[in-house]
């Protein structure tokens, strides 16, 4: 029997910010979603491709080095008022690492230059100088008391601006910036975050939170409280 839902994901710039294979989030959320009777399809939109936000339900940025950042920090400029559409409309995004900080106003590199992010969030990453964040992290997300697992390695330290409210609070590890203890960012259906792992292999209750929120937009005159009460799989 077909499944009676299809969602549609975008994977942003997906040939050139899979670093730590990011590549994984997708492969997850196919995976759930065929457990929950979604067929979740999945297409990269690269260099000189449109992004339409009304064709997509999900859509997965990952992380790069340096120089795909650059090159990728250019031409997403082109997708900018598209993708700030989706978010608003209530589209649900994860972006991991460089994705994250590509979606706020600037990162500085490794070579202490100022690259320029879109600003569809109030975000920023400065440099660290000779030290990176590399380990095991643990976090607590407060609204829900959700534990999420990850590793992180990121020499960018990131300051959550308006309307962001932190993925979880850093219990172990460094987080967005050593700091404040807090890890990733929120903002409406976005979830933000320096875990690689990658984070829904090992938080798979983030995975049925994003194609929940995914469905009740795309079908919002559908009731999902069955697929709410579904127990997936323990997280690691």
């Amino acid at each position: 029997m077909a499944n009676k839902y299809t969602l549609n994901i975008a994977h942003l710039y997906g040939d050139l910010m899979n670093t730590y294979g990011d590549l994984g989030n997708i492969l997850v959320l196919k995976y759930y979603g065929k457990k929950m009777g979604i067929d979740v399809q999945s297409n990269v939109v690269s260099l000189d491709e449109g992004f339409k936000a009304d064709d997509y339900d999900i859509a997965v940025f990952g992380g790069g080095q340096d120089f795909e950042q650059t090159i990728v920090s250019k031409d997403i400029q082109t997708k900018k008022d598209e993708i700030k559409k989706f978010i608003e409309s209530d589209g649900c995004l994860l972006a991991i690492c460089g994705g994250f900080q590509l979606l706020g106003k600037y990162y500085i590199d490794a070579n202490g230059d100022k690259i320029p992010g879109i600003g569809v969030l109030d975000h920023y990453t400065e440099q660290q100088h000779d030290n990176r964040f590399i380990g095991n992290i643990l976090i607590k997300n407060e609204e829900t008391g959700e534990q999420y697992h990850g590793f992180e390695n990121h020499q960018g330290v990131t300051y959550t601006g308006k309307g962001e409210r932190p993925l979880g609070d850093v219990e172990k590890g460094y987080g967005n910036n050593g700091q404040d203890k807090a890890e990733g960012a929120i903002y409406k259906n976005v979830y933000c975050t320096y875990f690689h792992g990658p984070i829904l292999a090992r938080n798979n209750i983030i995975a049925k939170h994003i194609l929940i929120k995914a469905l009740k937009r795309r079908y919002p005159n559908d009731d999902f409280s069955r697929l709410e009460q579904m127990d997936v799989e323990k997280s690691y």
